[in-house]
């Protein structure tokens, strides 16, 4: 048995800062909305009360990348948005996480073949972390990839003690 397994009293838990701070950053996601097409309904819809993104600690949408830790591109990005995109994403904090939501944000969706000015997948200019697939995905599909984030958070080992920033691995869901 390892010691942060160990309960010693009925309302005392014993764990490590790391695994505390992981679970504190997998419970409190600020997403900053950046929505872009039809996908942000979808995206609204789960921040209201029937999907109820509050429950999962990440209902406050922040209007400023400063204060946001999850960023959610929704819809087809075109090529004069990618800059502004790019530039919000370095303005956040670290750790930083992504989600893609839809099939325009992942690659171009029904744009990719004849569209020059639509951008072919988000993850060419930012590092995605949670691709959420559909034309509009519903917002079950959102809270499906906000839930797999958080394991993905959770999951992640740190080897610089607290700092948990570090490389991304993609995790493709459909």
């Amino acid at each position: 048995m390892k010691l942060s397994d160990l309960y010693v009293e009925e309302n005392l838990i014993l764990t490590t800062v790391n695994k505390a701070f992981k679970w504190a950053r997998a419970s409190s996601l600020w997403p900053l909305s950046f929505g872009l097409a039809c996908c942000a309904i979808e995206m609204m819809a789960t921040g209201a009360s029937r999907y109820d993104l509050d429950r999962f600690g990440a209902g406050v949408f922040r209007g400023s990348p400063r204060q946001a830790d999850l960023m959610i591109v929704a819809g087809a990005v075109t090529h004069k948005m990618a800059e502004r995109l790019k530039l919000l994403y370095e303005q956040m904090a670290e750790p930083k996480y992504v989600i893609a939501m839809g099939s325009c944000a992942l690659n171009a969706g029904p744009f990719n073949l004849h569209s020059y000015s639509v951008l072919k997948g988000v993850d060419l200019i930012i590092p995605v972390d949670v691709y959420v697939p559909g034309c509009p995905p519903r917002p079950e599909a959102l809270l499906h990839g906000l839930i797999k984030l958080r394991e993905k958070i959770q999951a992640k080992e740190s080897k610089e003690g607290i700092s948990l920033s570090g490389a991304r691995r993609n995790i493709q869901q459909g």
